[in-house]
């Protein structure tokens, strides 16, 4: 039997990711929405998730796809509703509060699961496998997009907790996360923050692994034209390249024969979905804050350089 599934956030993402892989699931039946400002055709619509809750008792589980400021709150309502909880990422505004989520949800006995969708790229797995037999000497991240595309007038992000160039670069480190055989820190970063914004536009970072491989990582949010979103690990049996967000993978210039979707952001949330319905019938969480903890760090660490002022 389907998951009754509520949702929480009707935006841009909501709109072309989330909804159109829940309506092709045989794991979730969505039977109500949360939104300020849209609807849900087909389903139950309410003004906040608190309203939601009250209005819609049969739902078992919740995803929250609003932005990240008040997704710990909403959460919070859900998960002490007894809902198992999907969160969009980043999971939170800050570690501490996504801390006390995990808590939570453990206290109750139900689901919480910091969903990284770039994890479920196709290229991922593979090139994850691939790393655990190799010596990594180097990595380097490429991850230029346009904001005024996969945010358009959305000025949170822009906003104190809205992370600015971090909220696609979060996505890199959720893939070196997940690929590279040795954890890695941050040694140095340069943050530019237009002057008349509080969250970066683009980024300049420095990281070493525990063996001092170096890996370095530049992202922008203001590329125009195609968007850039790669990754390069050299080793010591040659060069692999994620490329397209890990939908392409490369060894030695090489393109490597892998299994997608023909739309290939629809199939990392198809991932993201699947994956979701198999802890709440194992009864499992699935928190994994390491990507959330690097950005975090080049917050604290990094240089800050105001640059010119950004409009949409």
């Amino acid at each position: 039997m389907a998951i009754k599934l509520g949702i929480v956030g009707i935006g841009f993402i909501a709109k072309h990711q989330h909804l159109p892989t829940i309506a092709a699931s045989s794991d979730f039946e969505l039977v109500a929405a949360a939104s300020r400002s849209s609807a849900v055709e087909g389903v139950k619509t309410y003004k906040t998730i608190a309203e939601m809750l009250a209005g819609s008792p049969e739902i078992e589980a919740v995803s929250l796809c609003a932005p990240p400021i008040p997704r710990a709150a909403e959460a919070r309502l859900a998960l002490d509703a007894g809902k198992h909880v999907l969160l969009e990422k980043p999971p939170g505004a800050t570690l501490s509060e996504v801390h006390d989520l995990v808590a939570r949800a453990a206290k109750r006995n139900v689901t919480l699961n910091a969903s990284w969708h770039s994890r479920h790229a196709p290229g991922v797995a593979p090139a994850r496998d691939w790393l655990k037999q190799r010596t990594v000497r180097s990595a380097q991240v490429i991850w230029k997009e346009d904001v005024r595309v996969w945010h358009p007038g959305q000025d949170w992000i822009f906003e104190p907790g809205g992370l600015g160039i971090f909220d696609p670069t979060i996505n890199a480190l959720s893939i070196l996360t997940t690929i590279l055989p040795a954890p890695f820190s941050l040694t140095s970063a340069r943050l530019d923050f237009p002057e008349n914004r509080q969250a970066p536009v683009a980024a300049e970072l420095a990281f070493a692994d525990a063996n001092a491989a170096p890996i370095s990582a530049s992202v922008d949010f203001l590329q125009t034209g195609p968007q850039t979103w790669d990754i390069i690990v050299a080793t010591d049996s040659g060069e692999l390249k994620l490329s397209k967000g890990g939908s392409e993978f490369y060894l030695n210039g090489v393109r490597q024969e892998i299994a997608h979707e023909a739309d290939i952001i629809r199939g990392e949330y198809i991932g993201v979905y699947a994956h979701f319905a198999a802890l709440i019938k194992a009864r499992k969480s699935d928190v994994d804050l390491a990507p959330f903890a690097h950005v975090a760090d080049a917050f604290m660490l990094g240089e800050r350089r105001t640059v010119a002022p950004f409009s949409f």
